[in-house]
């Protein structure tokens, strides 16, 4: 059974842009990497657990701020690994210089007996839909044409 992940595709309107938060993964395997990298805030479910609470609460994990509004629900996506991602849009505002994200431990440099600890995310910014869509995992990038769909429905 394939594994999946559910979370928070946060966006705002600057005018008449239309911005999403992204977040970048922490650790030393994605610390060169830029674009392409990026992710929305999100976390494995087992089967059972309420996808939308797990969205809900991997958000704050990775961010520190408990997540606002309404949710609308997004087509899962097929990662490039096999994992289904379950999202979710909303509407918000975050300050991204702001976050506070959890930490995951790891044996670092591999082989070395040590243990260090990093951040699960290390960085967040907003993008408008263009720049968003370089720097989103391109598996994901199909969750920007789901959101743009849905709010030029609600136009």
């Amino acid at each position: 059974m394939a594994k999946t992940s559910a979370g928070v595709l946060l966006y705002r309107r600057a005018g008449k842009l239309l911005e999403v938060f992204l977040v970048h993964p922490g650790g030393p395997f994605w610390a060169k990497k830029d674009d392409g990298a990026w992710s929305i805030p999100k976390g494995e479910f087992a089967r059972g657990q309420d996808p939308v609470e797990v969205a809900k609460r991997e958000f704050e994990e990775e961010t520190g701020f408990p997540l606002k509004g309404k949710l609308q629900a997004l087509e899962p996506v097929k990662q490039a690994g096999g994992k289904i991602v379950y999202a979710w849009a909303v509407e918000g505002e975050i300050d991204a210089s702001a976050i506070r994200s959890n930490t995951f431990s790891i044996e670092w440099p591999p082989h070395s007996g040590k243990t260090q600890e990093f951040p699960e995310v290390d960085r967040a910014s907003w993008f408008d839909l263009d720049t968003a869509g370089r720097k989103f995992l391109k598996s994901q990038v199909p969750l920007l044409e789901q959101l743009q769909e849905k709010l030029l429905e609600g136009a």
